[in-house]
């Protein structure tokens, strides 16, 4: 009966409440009703809510993923770095299907302390094979970048998904059939935080600036769709993209690009371009190739940039700046688990565990990013990865991983001059590139970490 009674009350919270008056149904504004009975379930550990036919569906979708990591290895003569612990994210949604063809979802994260907006869709699906949808989401450009944190093969993404756009208010139209999966949309401003919102406040206000504005567009193709057991996605995606207001206001009208060393607590970005002023329009552009084999998954891309200046722009030398980077990664899993590809999503999802305990999957991986560019004279720094790792899937919910990093910053790679990057003539550490004496290979801030991550969804 107890049990019962929390049900009851659980669907009222998510469906609103309702009272009856000679047979009709009225909403808490008194407006009448339609009413249809729903089932309480739970689906591969999520509470759902669905009616009988279907249409109805609504569910909660909560994640935390609890880190640590600790660094060794860098110069005595060089910044510290801090080992330490956090809440990676501690994310809760509400997504609904209201009727076969409208879904809506909300999605915040919480790992701060502070509520940040993630997802906000209103999506229509009545069109055969197609998507539109309007709201703040991820950009359709990056595999790696759209890949859930859920289902990612390492703690952090590449440095180079820094380059790629995350989720900005829009509107996408998408289109997916086995072979063929292709997007397009215009988007605008992001809406994370509280400086992101008051910036695009403020320039509205203060200075009268629009949002800007950019236009994403992705086409895949995936010539295996028919095997099962077997899956190979190439893609290319380019975005031209105007600035940003989510800047702040003195910074208005520029580019920046930064990265850290795929990790969340190490908080240095050492490859850092700084602003790059009067920026006309940057154009981002990207290859990428995937593909799975039972318990087998690689995967690799390159992300570029071009970032174009106006003739007014206060830059010494405005030629085009140029930076990218790649990465190439693996991932097998040991007892007989099988890799699985979302065909809706062209991205990957969970595993297919191969035992009733869960699995175990290696995983390795190559990236690097260049933030230079010599002949445009930006000195932002290159930085190259090499990482191993093991995931254990226990199970549709909890899953533990553990990563080893080196990374091999170069001479430049000095957070915008504030880390110190090799040894003048005198022996003294400097954070000067040009007066590092150290040879190319020998210059920069080297170092290794060891990284765990817990992590549950529910």
């Amino acid at each position: 009966m107890r049990r019962k009674t929390i049900c009851l009350l659980l669907v009222l919270f998510v469906t609103g409440s309702a009272f009856a008056q000679d047979g009709v149904k009225y909403d808490q504004y008194g407006m009448e009703v339609q009413s249809k009975k729903i089932k309480t379930e739970m689906q591969d550990g999520r509470l759902v809510f669905e009616s009988e036919d279907s249409d109805y569906k609504i569910w909660l979708d909560g994640r935390v993923q609890a880190d640590y990591a600790g660094f060794f290895g860098v110069d005595d003569d060089y910044d510290e770095i801090g080992n330490g612990a956090s809440i990676r994210r501690a994310r809760f949604a509400v997504k609904a299907q209201v009727t076969r063809n409208w879904y809506g979802e909300f999605d915040i994260d919480m790992a701060d302390g502070t509520a940040e907006l993630k997802d906000a869709i209103l999506r229509y699906d009545g069109i055969k094979n197609v998507e539109i949808q309007v709201g703040n989401f991820k950009e359709n450009f990056s595999m790696q970048r759209n890949t859930s944190s859920r289902y990612l093969q390492f703690m952090e993404r590449p440095m180079v998904t820094y380059l790629a756009p995350s989720r900005h208010l829009g509107a996408n139209i998408k289109y997916s059939i086995p072979l063929i999966w292709a997007s397009a949309g215009i988007f605008f401003q992001e809406i994370a935080g509280l400086e992101e919102v008051t910036n695009v406040q403020d320039n509205n206000k203060d200075y009268g600036r629009g949002t800007g504005e950019s236009y994403t567009g992705k086409l895949v193709l995936r010539p295996l769709h028919k095997y099962n057991d077997m899956g190979l996605h190439i893609g290319g995606a380019v975005s031209y993209r105007t600035p940003k207001s989510t800047d702040a206001p003195s910074d208005f009208g520029g580019v920046r690009y930064s990265a850290r060393n795929s990790t969340s607590i190490n908080r240095k970005k050492y490859v850092d371009t700084d602003v790059i002023k009067g920026v006309d329009h940057s154009l981002l552009y990207t290859a990428e190739l995937a593909g799975h084999y039972k318990g087998l998954r690689v995967e690799t891309a390159y992300i570029g940039s071009t970032v174009s200046l106006k003739d007014d722009s206060p830059m010494v030398n405005k030629d085009n700046k140029n930076f990218g980077g790649w990465y190439a990664q693996a991932g097998y899993l040991l007892f007989g688990g099988q890799q699985r590809y979302d065909y809706g999503g062209a991205k990957y999802n969970r595993v297919q565990r191969g035992q009733k305990w869960g699995d175990l999957e290696l995983t390795a991986r190559y990236e690097s990013i260049d933030l230079n560019d010599f002949d445009g004279g930006v000195y932002g720094g290159a930085s190259e990865a090499y990482a191993l790792g093991m995931n254990f899937w226990v199970n549709n919910n909890v899953k533990f991983m553990l990563n080893y990093q080196y990374n091999n910053n170069d001479r430049y790679a000095n957070g915008k001059g504030k880390l110190l990057v090799g040894h003048d003539a005198a022996g003294k550490p400097t954070k000067d590139y040009t007066k590092v004496t150290e040879s190319k290979g020998k210059a920069g801030i080297d170092y290794s970490m060891v990284s765990l991550r817990c992590e549950i969804v529910f």
